[in-house]
């Protein structure tokens, strides 16, 4: 059987990794991306994969084009499968540009940060759109055509990869994007995937916009009791809104979502419980040595997804009539650093006062 024509629009560092693995097993696999150096090395010298440890580095030859050479697929045998690994600010755009490309029986699989299924199947409808959860991958683009994994692999203690259908049922496509994500890490076909979407929504408010508004890296910002109280308050709002959307949590952080929102809300033995856990996290190798996504666009110059996270549980609290103070504070925070108003520093954070 000929194997299907993959697309991954938007080689950073998720879609770079997951997508050298599937180039690598031998499928036929286009990097679509619009930084010029990195497509003219990914092309002169292959995708290169580094891991913190267990895995020796490794190079894998691939096809790769910028964006603006993707009207030449209008020759070429259409797309079957298109990862979008974009910014959740660039799906609209990213998902109009490869659907016309996709073939009769093709669909997009959002493999980002965020929750964009349903901007995508607004452009080419809900048959045609699956979810992919890359948990604590903790991946970094670091130079054009090399993506550093600050740890060895997952394998079974932690599932990175959660793939799932809209509708929830599990589906053979489904098993089949499953099975080429796992090529990476450890990964697994969901009946949840907004419960899991919801979940990583939650570790990303209480990550992401702390490393773009203090600067420091993930260990660093876990250490600080200040800083991990906050995070308790942004995961517990998020949880909570969450709840009330009527989604089926799962464990966030290797944490049952109730105690980092009873963390969050001041119960003592939840805050001991969830404070053991996360300091314990940082001492296992790799152990938060790494920078947040979010903080390392801050630090090139991009633009942040905040408003796709912290500001998504402001604005789907606002419907549910739950205020999420805190999550619309780091808001205001990271967009004033974007703007220059500000310079990252933990002291944004720690001077906070919330009611």
């Amino acid at each position: 059987m000929e194997k299907p024509r993959i697309a991954i629009v938007g080689a950073g560092a998720v879609g770079a990794y997951a997508g050298s693995y599937m180039a690598q097993a031998g499928h036929d696999v286009t990097f679509i991306d619009p930084w010029p150096e990195h497509v003219e090395a990914m092309r002169s010298r292959g995708l290169t994969i580094e891991h913190l440890k267990d895995v020796p580095p490794f190079t894998v030859p691939v096809q790769a084009i910028h964006l603006t050479e993707l009207q030449s697929f209008a020759k070429q045998k259409p797309v079957d499968i298109a990862f979008v690994c974009m910014k959740s600010y660039d799906t609209a755009w990213a998902t109009t540009m490869i659907a016309q490309y996709l073939s009769p029986g093709g669909y997009i699989v959002s493999l980002q940060n965020c929750i964009n299924e349903e901007v995508i199947a607004g452009i080419v409808g809900w048959g045609r759109v699956l979810g992919a959860i890359a948990s604590l991958i903790t991946v970094e683009l670091s130079a054009p055509a090399l993506v550093k994994r600050a740890a060895g692999k997952s394998g079974a203690s932690h599932t990175v990869y959660r793939v799932g259908e809209p509708h929830g049922r599990v589906s053979p496509r489904a098993e089949y994007i499953t099975s080429l994500v796992a090529l990476s890490d450890s990964a697994l076909t969901t009946t949840n995937l907004w419960g899991e979407r919801w979940s990583k929504l939650v570790a990303n408010v209480m990550g992401n916009g702390i490393a773009a508004a203090t600067g420091l890296l993930a260990k660093e910002a876990t250490a600080d009791d200040a800083i991990r109280g906050f995070a308790a308050r942004l995961g517990s709002e998020a949880i909570r809104v969450g709840q009330a959307l009527g989604y089926d949590l799962e464990e966030i952080l290797h944490l049952d979502a109730e105690i980092i929102a009873k963390a969050g809300e001041g119960d003592d033995a939840a805050r001991k419980a969830y404070d053991a856990q996360r300091l314990a996290d940082t001492q296992k190798p790799g152990g938060g040595a790494h920078r947040a996504s979010m903080g390392q666009d801050m630090m090139k110059g991009r633009r942040t997804e905040i408003e796709y996270l912290n500001g998504f549980v402001v604005a789907r609290g606002a419907e549910v009539g739950i205020a999420a103070p805190a999550n619309a504070a780091l808001t205001e925070i990271v967009k004033r650093v974007e703007r220059g108003e500000l310079s990252a520093s933990p002291d944004l954070i720690r001077n906070l006062r919330l009611n």
